[in-house]
């Protein structure tokens, strides 16, 4: 029998890249574990651990499929590569011809998205932008109202601190960060682990009383999703009356604060933004707004990491800006053992090493990711720039993981034409012309690039690709050839002498050892955004208007929102008077995994509520509810639960849609409730700023 280990980096969606190792056995996966290079502080979480089971899924994608039924239905026949790749090349050539390249969107990229080669989201936009452009989809669901802001503020998005800085902080706060179940980089949970078992206190800010609150926590300070920015200004309040703000550190590095001050302290509008007015607001206590605030301001450094939930929300901007306030005013920006406050997962560089070359799109059409449903369906009579006709979506559940999945579901049948590289039928899938099966990380050579590690990973192929199952790099290689420019698209190299030029681009200086121990490290892993500009202002300024930290800034003011920071939330009603939060799975990367029964038989999907909310709705635990907004309806199951505070409710994201013939979702998928207008002026998700209504199902 033969019986080897071999290294492999998951290239799952979650922020991670970890290091593991794979057990094959007479060619099948029979383990995954923790590599050892990785050492305690890059271990593997359930999903990659877990990994063989989607690899040996019984519904895995096997063979290309063509649609044959009505979009949405399911209804495909098998054919051969040859079969599948011609249609798509008529089809291509046929509505660029007609309609020109801008009738291309490009959807995906999260499928494969730290890989050096195999990326979903670059191998994409090289094919279509040799092809002659594209319409592309601008920013990101997870991050774009923090990285649109924090420019404006520190000049620059390099902005966030390794894991390992957090050996030297003595107060962490997690706003809104749940880094038990989504990380944010490997080392995190273990970094933050130790700092608890040596005594620093941390507090998690937050609807839920998540996995983090209760296996980290000291205090969870519980808030009203969409109102951080209120809380915040209400801490900065009670600093500025404490005197525990650092009034040397905000004249030399900031500009512009005294105009916040006063507004805070209610100078403007006759309106001190103290606890007392917050808990109005965001429902957090004035004792525990003031005491919190106090613990804050004495102790330095702090580490305040804001989770990315924090500004997926109407005003998310507002909740950045105010964050870097805070850190700036108590003298934790680029400080060992502080943040700037703004956001600190894969806002760092990683270490250089080369990756497939991305050609500028020679159409220079964008729309924001966030209405790309609206782009399609409105078209240029709606103010959008391009008439889409065609959508080419890789490594991506679109339809689930987009906003408004009704809206989502008609612009896909709006199309002429529409192709996925996938591993099973999803619902995206399921409206798609051409399905083409793709491999699994664990089935090709990779180097691997994490959003939250200053490390890259080598990642080996385990086990051969299933029969009649390719990459995307061999997919887009063949589509390229049929359609006259393989050479530009390939640069004359296979797979294996593209990872060889790639490796020879980079600074790993002893290939062999990193080809043997499967990591290399970058040399400083206790970096901290902005400690360059810290330690000398005058010969590293900010790359703002002021050279330093732009707390009033007239350039945001050109976006039509205000020059300083500014409350902007969702109100409830009499309609819908329950505020709806969409978080992450712990068993799931977004969509994926939802189709595998032992992930999901592990996570109940029902819909968080607290109990004085189902009392009031006659409701008790485990009974039928609907879930109603102006987007859709759901039903789901009802769990009755503490963990939420009262006035939210939480149906976690990534559920596959089961759409009855009323148009209700069986199944709990959020995004049926969640709606395509973007928090401004970011055009960034704002997921958790919807308003809903729960009745009993009777």
């Amino acid at each position: 029998m033969e019986k080897k280990s071999i290294p492999v980096a998951c290239n799952l969606d979650c922020g991670g890249g970890c290091p593991l190792l794979v057990t094959v056995e007479n060619g099948k996966i029979t383990k995954i574990s923790n590599n050892p290079v990785g050492g305690k502080y890059l271990t593997g979480c359930i999903k990659g651990l877990q990994m063989h089971r989607v690899q040996y899924a019984p519904d895995r994608l096997k063979k290309p499929m063509i649609r044959t039924g009505k979009r949405g239905a399911g209804e495909f026949k098998e054919v051969t590569w040859s079969e599948a790749l011609d249609l798509i090349v008529k089809k291509m050539k046929q509505i660029k011809e007609k309609y020109g390249n801008s009738a291309f969107i490009r959807l995906g990229g999260s499928g494969a998205c730290n890989g050096a080669l195999h990326n979903t989201s670059s191998l994409t936009k090289r094919f279509l932008s040799l092809f002659g452009g594209y319409t592309e989809t601008d920013s990101n669901y997870s991050s774009a109202a923090g990285l649109f802001t924090s420019p404006f503020i520190l000049g620059t998005n390099e902005i966030g601190i390794d894991p390992f800085t957090l050996d030297n902080s003595n107060l962490i706060i997690l706003w809104g960060a749940n880094i038990v179940d989504n990380r944010l980089g490997v080392p995190f949970e273990a970094k933050l682990h130790e700092a608890k078992s040596r005594g620093i206190k941390i507090i998690v800010i937050d609807p839920r009383r998540t996995s983090t609150v209760k296996t980290l926590a000291d205090q969870w300070i519980p808030i009203y999703p969409g109102t951080d920015a209120v809380l915040m200004m209400a801490v900065l309040y009670t600093l500025i009356k404490e005197n525990l703000v650092d009034r040397k550190f905000i004249d030399k590095y900031s500009y512009g604060f005294q105009g916040l001050e006063k507004y805070v302290m209610g100078e403007n509008d006759n309106t001190p933004k103290t606890p007392s007015w917050a808990e109005k607001i965001c429902g957090t206590p004035p004792d525990t707004i003031k005491n919190f605030s106090i613990i804050y301001g004495e102790t330095h450094p702090t580490a305040l990491i804001p989770g990315l939930s924090i500004q997926r929300t109407i005003g998310g901007e507002e909740a950045i800006r105010m964050s870097i306030v805070l850190q700036t005013a108590t003298s934790n920006v680029g400080s060992l053992g502080g943040s700037t406050g703004a956001l600190t997962w894969g806002t760092l560089s990683s270490p250089k090493i080369g990756s497939i070359k991305v050609p500028t799109n020679p159409n220079s059409v964008r729309i924001p990711v966030y209405r790309w449903p609206d782009a399609i369906l409105g078209g240029k009579k709606g103010g959008y720039p391009s008439d889409i006709r065609a959508i080419y979506n890789v490594g991506g559940n679109f339809i689930v993981q987009g906003s408004d999945i009704k809206k989502n579901i008609r612009a896909f049948q709006k199309v002429e034409f529409s192709v996925c590289h996938e591993h099973f039928l999803t619902t995206t899938a399921k409206y798609c012309d051409v399905i083409l099966p793709t491999t699994t990380f664990l089935e090709r050579d990779d180097y691997l690039i994490p959003d939250g590690g200053n490390y890259v990973l080598l990642s080996r192929k385990a086990v051969n690709p299933l029969p009649d199952v390719k990459n995307d790099y061999e997919i887009f290689t063949e589509l390229s050839k049929k359609l006259g420019f393989e050479k530009e698209f390939t640069e004359d190299k296979n797979e294996e002498e593209w990872l060889e030029s790639l490796l020879e681009d980079s600074e790993i200086e002893n290939h062999e050892e990193f080809l043997s121990t499967g990591i290399f490290w970058g040399k400083n892993q206790y970096r901290s955004g902005l400690s360059d500009f810290i330690t000398d202002p005058n010969k590293n300024p900010l790359r703002t208007p002021s050279g330093k930290i732009q707390i009033i800034s007239e350039e945001y003011s050109k976006t039509g929102f205000s020059s300083i920071p500014s409350i902007r939330i969702l109100k409830p009603n009499d309609i819908y008077p329950l505020r709806l939060i969409t978080p992450k799975s712990r068993y799931r990367v977004h969509s994926q995994n939802y189709n595998i029964p032992w992930f999901r038989d592990r996570e109940k999907q029902g819909l968080w509520i607290n109990p004085h909310d189902a009392y009031t709705r006659g409701v008790a635990n485990g009974e039928k509810i609907s879930v109603n907004s102006e987007q859709g309806i759901v039903h789901a199951e009802a769990i009755v639960t503490e963990d939420i505070i009262q006035g939210v409710v939480c149906l976690l994201e990534g559920v596959w849609p089961e759409i009855n013939s009323d148009g209700i979702d069986t199944a709990g998928s959020p995004n049926m409730l969640t709606s395509t207008i973007p928090t401004l002026p970011s055009q960034g998700s704002r997921t958790h700023s919807t308003l809903v209504q729960v009745s009993k199902i009777r």
